[in-house]
Parts: C-alpha cells; sequence; structure tokens
C-alpha cells in the first residue's frame, strides 16, 4: 500500500512538472541576446547626435529621432505591461494551437520597415519623459527591467496568450515583439539620418 501511495504521488508530480512549461535554455539565451543587441544598436545609433540631429524631420509626417527614442521607450513599458498581464491567467496549452506564427516569423514582421503601421494614440510622443535624454534614460531603465525578467522567470510563458492584430501570440513571443520593435525603430532613425537634409552636425 505503501509503495503504491509513493507510486501515485510520483505520477502527480511528474503530471504537475509537465504543466508547467519554463523556458529552455535556448529560448532564454535567444531572448536575452535580442533584446541586448537592440539596446546596443539603438544607443549606438543615437551616440554623440546634436539637437539639432535629434529633432530634424525629414517631412510633417515624419518622426524626429527624439520622437522615435520617445516612441521605444513608452512602447518598451506598455507591452511588458501586457507580458504582466498574461501571467494573470493559467497556463492554457490547449491553445497552443491558434498561436498564429512561428517566432522567426513574429520576429520578421515587426522588424520589418516594408509596411507602415499605425500606433495606438497612447503611444504617440508627446515629449512625456521631459525630452531625448529623458526618454533614453527610461528606454534603459525598463530594458534592463524586461532582461531581468527574462534571465529568471520560472513561468510558463509558452502556454499563456495575447491577442495582436495579426493574431495570436504566445507570452514569450511578446518579449520577442519588444526587442523587435525597438530594432524596427532604429532602422526607422537610419532613415532619418540618411535624408540628404540631414544636418551635419
Amino acid at each position: 500500500m505503501k509503495k503504491l501511495f509513493t507510486l501515485w504521488c510520483m505520477v502527480l508530480l511528474g503530471v504537475a512538472a509537465f504543466a508547467q512549461t519554463s523556458l529552455t535554455k535556448e529560448e532564454r539565451s535567444k531572448a536575452i541576446d535580442h533584446l541586448k543587441d537592440t539596446q546596443a544598436e539603438l544607443l549606438k545609433t543615437v551616440k554623440g547626435l546634436s539637437d539639432e540631429q535629434l529633432n530634424f524631420k525629414p517631412d510633417a509626417d515624419t518622426w524626429s529621432i527624439a520622437e522615435c527614442v520617445e516612441h521605444i521607450a513608452v512602447t518598451e513599458a506598455g507591452l511588458f505591461e501586457i507580458v504582466k498581464g498574461t501571467l494573470q491567467a493559467e497556463p492554457d496549452p490547449s491553445k497552443r494551437a491558434e498561436v498564429s506564427m512561428a517566432d522567426e516569423d513574429l520576429l520578421n514582421i515587426i522588424e520589418s520597415r516594408e509596411r507602415k503601421v499605425k500606433t495606438r494614440p497612447e503611444m504617440e510622443p508627446a515629449n512625456k519623459f521631459g525630452g531625448f535624454d529623458g526618454s533614453l534614460e527610461a528606454f534603459k531603465a525598463q530594458r534592463a527591467v524586461n532582461m531581468k525578467f527574462v534571465k529568471s522567470t520560472e513561468d510558463d510563458l509558452r502556454n499563456r496568450y495575447f491577442d495582436f492584430p495579426f493574431g495570436k501570440a504566445d507570452a514569450y513571443q511578446v518579449m520577442l515583439f519588444i526587442s523587435g520593435h525597438s530594432k524596427r525603430h532604429t532602422d526607422q532613425i537610419k532613415e532619418v539620418i540618411a535624408n540628404a537634409d540631414f544636418p551635419k552636425s
């Protein structure tokens, strides 16, 4: 009887372990590396730019570099709130088949500059951080929080979900979306710098 009870406990523990899925070593490394690399690229791209360069607008419909950085900072925090929101629900492996795309496909969509996307009003630049320096510091602070989360979380991110306009993603993919989003707008900043009328200094 005692042996049977022990065996039953082991079965239950095995089921519990299967139900809760932590990130694999590879998934964790991939997300952390992408967060690090995209932050480094952004910081390198805007380093040493003058106020005139930061506030240059190629046309009335294009954001300045300072506005792009503010948008990145605001969205960095907003998307992480989405991740935290997914953790309020229990993991649901039955919905995995509804996830609309693979990780690389999701990154390709968010990083691509071929398709323009109108952001939500609350994500629009509105001098929320008192200028470029404040925006950059807000971005770096939130990115540090996001990287710490990925490094330490044992939450099941693959079986919690968020519905984007393009389809359902899991919470891990939302973390990839965060770094992909900053990459997208770093490329936008590079387009501004490449403009023929961009100030020389």
